[in-house]
């Protein structure tokens, strides 16, 4: 491989040289990879990616066009679901990291470096069957402190070398009334301790880690207890001296029925927050829902591109904000298709590639956003 050549330019070399290959990967967008102009700002751009069935939402591993315009734009990999409690501890003496080994290889494989995503989802609906039925023994607060002292020592420990930033919490803080959200654990520990027992332990497996607090309060209506709730957890952590190094702000940005609406003062408010306490920031799961607006899809694809340059203008305005996770590269593998669908039946148009991995107008509005990024640091 040429040195001064990115693996962006390496590949689409090699695709336009192969005349015979039976599928195109994609349509590679004219200029540098996402990852190229993130790199030039002191950031990373990546993607999450997913091992599940082969044409389901969560199987975009299993499309060689996906992995192929991951290691185009991407220079940062993280699994969709394949690190969460529910798909790697089926049962509560069992591990299954088979999927998340598929993963890290293939970054290995293509250079690409790797986040961990999450050692704790705070969330009874998301945690396993097994474990919200769990009996904790005699001494049921011994027993919650070892049950997660020893899924991080197993977790974060066997990906040490590997893996250096975690979400090693992730929404903790229930969105309707900002406060902490319970759990089989909470019924025998309360919810801060629960999260510093967790965050400390992966301070002392990842001595030099990136720990990050990961939650999905946003700049739209309705979020305000949210965000409140999230910046007492913060200021909790601070003053306990929990080792918090990060936020991760999911950035699942929605426009809402009748256009786009945000509150700009008041998250730019909570943003200053945060930094002021001194944590750095992630966008962590970036994408767009679409359901205000309307089914042109070149009037989707606008509102959505221009929806995304103004929040992304305003997180990447700040030095502390650093690498980029996209949830999704391609339309057709978003969670948003199933999870929020439109009551039009129309699909989606909230990630950087469309179906037939052209570039969709969305892609240029997180180029042109992280081009006039201020520099990480």
């Amino acid at each position: 491989m040429n040195p001064h050549l990115s693996r962006r330019q390496v590949l689409t070399t090699a695709l336009a040289a192969s005349a015979a290959a039976a599928l195109p990967a994609f349509a590679a967008a004219p200029g540098p990879s996402l990852n190229d102009l993130a790199m030039a700002t002191g950031r990373r751009f990546g993607s999450c990616v997913g091992t599940g069935r082969p044409g389901t939402l969560t199987g975009s591993f299993a499309d060689p066009a996906y992995r192929d315009l991951l290691v185009a734009e991407c220079g940062l990999l993280v699994p969709e679901n394949e690190l969460k409690w529910g798909a790697l501890r089926p049962a509560a003496d069992v591990f299954t990291f088979d999927r998340a080994e598929k993963l890290l290889a293939f970054a290995k494989d293509k250079g690409l470096a790797f986040r961990g995503h999450t050692l704790l989802w705070h969330h009874v609906k998301w945690l396993p069957d097994w474990l919200n039925s769990h009996n904790f023994g005699s001494d049921p607060v011994k027993g919650v402190e070892k049950m997660l002292t020893d899924h991080v020592a197993m977790v974060a420990g066997s990906y040490k070398d590997r893996i250096t930033s975690w979400d090693v919490v992730n929404e903790a803080v229930d969105a309707d009334t900002g406060l902490m959200r319970e759990t089989a654990f909470t019924r025998h520990v309360p919810a801060e301790k629960v999260l510093d027992i967790t965050f400390h332990k992966a301070r002392e497996v990842l001595p030099k880690g990136q720990l990050v607090y990961n939650d999905y309060m946003s700049w739209e209506p309705g979020h305000a207890k949210h965000r409140d709730g999230v910046l007492r957890l913060l200021e909790g952590f601070r003053k306990r001296g929990t080792p918090v190094d990060a936020l991760g702000v999911q950035s699942h940005i929605m426009v809402v029925d009748g256009g786009p609406k945000y509150e700009e003062a008041a998250w730019k408010r909570f943003i200053d927050e945060v930094v002021g306490m001194g944590y750095d920031l992630l966008i962590t799961e970036f994408d767009v829902n679409d359901k205000g607006l309307p089914a042109d899809i070149a009037a989707r694809d606008k509102g959505v591109a221009d929806y995304a340059r103004a929040y992304l203008d305003m997180m990447l305005s700040y030095k502390q904000t650093g690498d980029i996770l996209a949830w999704g590269m391609v339309n057709k593998y978003s969670w948003l298709q199933g999870f929020t669908p439109r009551a039009d039946k129309q699909k989606q148009r909230c990630c950087p590639y469309d179906d037939a991995f052209q570039p969709t107008p969305l892609r240029e509005a997180i180029a042109a956003s992280i081009r006039g990024a201020v520099k990480h640091g």
